[in-house]
């Protein structure tokens, strides 16, 4: 994913989120409806969010440096982090707090046609605000299904956008079924309900993020593809007859680790291996432009210790 195609989508989101807590806020004062406040707070945490997948990119961006010398790429995936937080405790638990407080005393909505005017244009709003984010994603997601692509990507701030825009049109409607049956049945118990709703809603989605960047912050591995890509660029047939094993690592949204160990040939000379290593590197760029970290140690292979079962992966050492 391009940094701009998700900072255009964060800050999209950003403003729409801003108008719309404004105004959630104005329909909850008049109203005293809770699914309004419920929302204005649901509003608020996403605003907090997207400033801090903000500042998480521009974070990212700092060169490397001898405290960090694999750079700051991982500041996004910090962030996302916090972002699922952010969206559990104060949008998910407030709402819930709320929806017990107005199920258990409840009170009729007053000048009930703000709310429902309010959540009509947070609709629009919203929806916008999620097309952006679809439109977004699209290039990087492929033929990818869309749960595929939340699990995969390896960039945080479009899986965390795109959740919580479809997270909020949910609960909206949630908010206007809770506000529509109080004005309908005149009982005020309903506004609570959706309230409640909407704060189950937050949790759910605070948990499914948390876990997605959690594999994030702990490493994950270049996609498949791009693991086949890489091994397929080793490997030129002359001087590099194999991969023995390879491991990947992300080190950010947009930068790659590559760390091989390959087999060359045993009558080349040191200076032949050093060119080997060099255009072996220069190919795993072209191929993968993110593999910006490339670590490559030339071996001789044994079809020997293969033909006896030694595992490449597992045994130090092992050809």
């Amino acid at each position: 994913m391009s940094t701009s195609g998700g900072s255009k989508a964060v800050v999209a989101a950003l403003s729409s989120n801003l108008a719309i807590a404004a105004s959630k806020f104005v329909a909850f004062a008049i109203s005293g409806s809770s699914s309004m406040l419920a929302e204005g707070v649901h509003s608020v945490a996403d605003s907090g969010n997207q400033i801090l997948l903000l500042i998480g990119g521009r974070k990212a961006r700092r060169a490397a440096d001898e405290e960090h010398p694999f750079g700051y790429g991982r500041e996004r995936y910090i962030f996302g982090f916090l972002v699922s937080i952010v969206l559990f405790t104060v949008g998910g638990v407030f709402a819930i707090y709320e929806g017990i407080e107005k199920v258990t005393h409840p009170h009729k909505l007053e000048e009930w046609y703000w709310p429902l005017g309010v959540l009509i244009f947070a609709i629009f709003a919203e929806g916008y605000s999620f097309r952006t984010a679809v439109r977004e994603s699209r290039e990087t997601k492929g033929k990818q299904s869309w749960p595929a692509f939340v699990r995969t990507a390896k960039a945080p701030e479009l899986p965390v956008v795109l959740f919580e825009d479809f997270g909020a049109l949910i609960g909206l409607a949630f908010a206007l079924a809770g506000v529509g049956l109080s004005v309908a049945t005149g009982d005020g118990v309903w506004d609570g309900v959706g309230t409640l709703a909407i704060g189950s809603l937050l949790v759910c989605i605070a948990l499914v993020l948390s876990m997605e960047t959690k594999s994030l912050l702990l490493g994950e591995a270049a996609s498949p593809a791009a693991v086949a890509g890489i091994r397929s660029a080793l490997v030129d047939g002359v001087k590099v007859t194999r991969v023995i094993h390879m491991r990947t690592l992300h080190l950010g949204p947009e930068e790659l680790l590559v760390a091989a160990k390959i087999a060359v040939r045993p009558e080349l000379t040191a200076a032949s291996v050093a060119e080997a290593i060099n255009a072996a590197e220069a190919r795993v760029r072209a191929a993968e432009p993110i593999a910006r970290v490339i670590y490559l140690e030339p071996d001789i292979y044994s079809a020997e210790e293969a033909a006896h079962g030694a595992d490449p992966e597992a045994t130090p050492g092992g050809r």
